[in-house]
Order: C-alpha cells, then sequence, then structure tokens
C-alpha cells in the first residue's frame, strides 16, 4: 500500500467505528433504563466500571502496541468493543451489563494510542498531523450519520441498533485483519514504554509540576471537578427525561426517537459553539481564555441547574441540549490554558496527569450522585452534580489571580 491507500484505511476506520459506535452509544442508556431496567445507581455505577476498567486496563494491553503489533492491537479492540455491545443487547439484566463494559472496556484500552501509533507510524510524523484533522471530520460526519441510523433502527426495536451496530463494529476487525498494513512498526524501548511503574512516575512528575504552578493547579483542579460532575451528569439525564416527562407525540413514532433528535440538536449546537468560542477567544492570551472557560462554566451551572428543575418536556429538551453545547465547549478551553509555558519534554506528563484526575473523580463521586438519586429522586442527583460544579468557579479567581502574578514577574 502506499501512503495514500493507508491514509484512505485510516480514513475509513475512522468514519466507521464512529457511524457504527454512535449507532450504539445514541440509544444504549435508554436501553439500559428501559429494557433492563436499571435504576438511577446502577446507571452510574455501569458508567464507574467501565471508567475503572479503561483506568486499570490501559498499561497492560498497551504492551500488545508496544511490543508486538499496532495492527493486532486494533484489530482485538475493535473485535472486542463490538463484541461488547453484542452481549450487552442480547442479555438484558444488570449482570450482563456490567460483564459488557468489561469487555468493550478492555477493549477500547487496545485500540485507545494504538490507531494513531499505527498511523502515524506507516505515513511519518509530517503526514500524521494532517490525518489526525482529516480523521477527525471523518469521526465526526461517521457519529451524525449514525444518530439517524440508530433513531430509524430503534423505531423498529430498540435492541437492533445495539447488537447489529455491535456486530458491525466487530466485523471491522475482519476488514483490518485483511487490509490493514504494517511495514514500519518497531517495538518501543523499553525505556519509552507506558507500564505501571512509568505511569506512577508521571503521576508523580506531574504533581511535583502542578505543585510549583499555582494556575496550573487551579485548572487540573477544575478538570477533576468537572470529572466529578460529568458521571452523575452524562447518566441521570437519560432516566430523568424518562420518569418526568410525557414526550410528545411524533408521527406514531416511538419515544426513543426522541433521543436520538436530543442527540442531533445538541451536536449540531456544540459544534456552533466551539466555532463561536473559538472567534471570541483569544487562544494566545491567558485572560481571554480564562474569561472564556469561567463564562462555559457558569452557563453550564445554570443550564444544568435549568435541566434539573424543569417543569416540561420542551423546557428540558432545549436545557439539557444548552448544557451539552457548554460541557463540549469546555473541553479544548481547559486543554489551552493547560498547555500554557508548558516544555515540550513534560507536556505529555502533565496532559496524562490532568486525565488521570478526571478520571478518578469520575469513580470517587459519580456513584454517590447515583445513591443520591436513588434515595431522594433523580432530580435531586442533577441538582446535586451541578452543585459539585459549582464549586470549580472558587478556583477561577486563583487562577485569575496567578496569571496577574505571572504577568507582573514577567
Amino acid at each position: 500500500m502506499n501512503k495514500n491507500s493507508v491514509l484512505g484505511l485510516y480514513f475509513k476506520l475512522r468514519f466507521f467505528s464512529a457511524l457504527f459506535f454512535s449507532t450504539i452509544i445514541t440509544v444504549n442508556l435508554v436501553y439500559q433504563a428501559t429494557v433492563v431496567g436499571l435504576n438511577p445507581l446502577q446507571l452510574v455505577l455501569v458508567g464507574t466500571l467501565l471508567e475503572s476498567v479503561c483506568f486499570i486496563f490501559e498499561i497492560p494491553t498497551g504492551v500488545v502496541a508496544d511490543l508486538h503489533s499496532r495492527k493486532k492491537s486494533v484489530i482485538i479492540g475493535v473485535f472486542l468493543i463490538g463484541s461488547g455491545f453484542v452481549f450487552e443487547g442480547i442479555f438484558a439484566t444488570f449482570l450482563g451489563v456490567l460483564i459488557a463494559q468489561i469487555i468493550w472496556g478492555i477493549g477500547a484500552t487496545f485500540v485507545s494510542g494504538a490507531r494513531e501509533a499505527w498511523i502515524a507510524d506507516e505515513v511519518g510524523e509530517r503526514e500524521a498531523g494532517r490525518a489526525f484533522m482529516k480523521g477527525q471530520k471523518a469521526n465526526q460526519l461517521g457519529a451524525f450519520l449514525g444518530i439517524i441510523l440508530s433513531m430509524l433502527l430503534a423505531n423498529i426495536d430498540i435492541r437492533l441498533p445495539i447488537i447489529l451496530g455491535g456486530i458491525l463494529y466487530a466485523s471491522q476487525a475482519v476488514y483490518l485483519f485483511i487490509f490493514m498494513p504494517e511495514n514500519n512498526f518497531k517495538p518501543t524501548p523499553p525505556q519509552k514504554r507506558e507500564n505501571w511503574k512509568a505511569m506512577k512516575k508521571n503521576f508523580l512528575t506531574g504533581l511535583d509540576i502542578i505543585k510549583t504552578d499555582k494556575a496550573l493547579l487551579s485548572m487540573v483542579v477544575i478538570v477533576m471537578i468537572v470529572g466529578m460532575f460529568s458521571e452523575g451528569f452524562d447518566r441521570l439525564w437519560t432516566p430523568f427525561l424518562i420518569d418526568n416527562f410525557a414526550f410528545p407525540v411524533l408521527w406514531n413514532l416511538k419515544p426513543v426517537i426522541w433521543f436520538g433528535i436530543i442527540s442531533l440538536v445538541a451536536t449540531l449546537m456544540a459544534t456552533l459553539m466551539l466555532g463561536f468560542v473559538d472567534r471570541k477567544t483569544d487562544m494566545a492570551d491567558q485572560k481571554s481564555v480564562t474569561k472564556s472557560l469561567f463564562l462555559v462554566n457558569l452557563f453550564l451551572i445554570l443550564t444544568v441547574f435549568a435541566f434539573g428543575m424543569s417543569g416540561n418536556f420542551t423546557y428540558a429538551f432545549f436545557a439539557y441540549c444548552f448544557a451539552f453545547m457548554f460541557k463540549e465547549s469546555f473541553g479544548p478551553l481547559s486543554a489551552t490554558l493547560i498547555n500554557r509555558n508548558l516544555k515540550p519534554e513534560v507536556r505529555a506528563t502533565v496532559f496524562s496527569f490532568s486525565s488521570q484526575m478526571d478520571s478518578l473523580g469520575q469513580i470517587m463521586v459519580g456513584p454517590f450522585l447515583g445513591l443520591i438519586a436513588v434515595a431522594i429522586s433523580i432530580k435531586t442527583g442533577i441538582l446535586a452534580a451541578g452543585l459539585v460544579l459549582v464549586s470549580s468557579l472558587l478556583f477561577y479567581g486563583y487562577l485569575s489571580r496567578a496569571h496577574r502574578a505571572e504577568e507582573i514577574r514577567a
């Protein structure tokens, strides 16, 4: 294969993976809440288990990509992700859903990093950057079309997009086994491999770096708080709508179709918002980025409370879409601030540390929000998630003061 053929295969992989994954995930929470009958705590525990599996297996599964083959790692991961969802669609029990999270969560760690490392090996670092950008566009297109496909299939049977999507996702492994080249793979040297020792070292190094940088410390704490909030909110919004509102009748379509419509509208709004934020924010100016991030966080809190206090479906519909829009805007802005003034040799370490903090926040606090939703009400669980997020606003004061101190020193 020449470089263009390899790039074409990479774009197809990104497009179809996003297409099939979006087909599944659009109705997955609805399936868990209605067909499987999971309560809010169980829904959150499912997410916590998935996050924990990904956190634990990221290092062991990385050995395959580092020592043996990027191609093998991607193929194994793609097969496990699809198989996990097929298992979930067939075995509609709490235990079945938990086992499915373990299967596809492990699969996700096989793919994580290996897919991008493979294309970088095959086309070189200069071409890899362009490939990543175009690959992301292919991913967005596939995800958008997947929502539409999910709606069409779910209107027939809610299990259909999960099982069929899982089968199609797993079948990519056969295609990749036959057509995916691997000509430039070289085992990663021991000193550069990810392992538990390296993970611990990265964690401690990241901790040392942020200890000496108040602005960076504030930003990482904010990321952790957003992680605490997101695990509860992301798992509770679906049962909140199902339990509290009568869905409008739309052309005699099943109510599950509304979740596809919500996903489409929320995704479109998030895309437009990212463009607006990019135009209105000077990404090279820390003050400008900090101001935008504060406003995004503030409006996210307000829309989460508005969603939790919704009195009718229309109000809840738009409140959720706005909350999703602001939530999606947080990532690029926070990454920009974390990246500020970092030396190249510590950049990956700091981003890895930040990602670990986000995961730990989800794992630690998510179950408590689920417990509140069961013990009191889902509405209370969502409002509690919003209250957790309020605490992040306190750290923007530290962030602004740290930026001013840096300017004075400069």
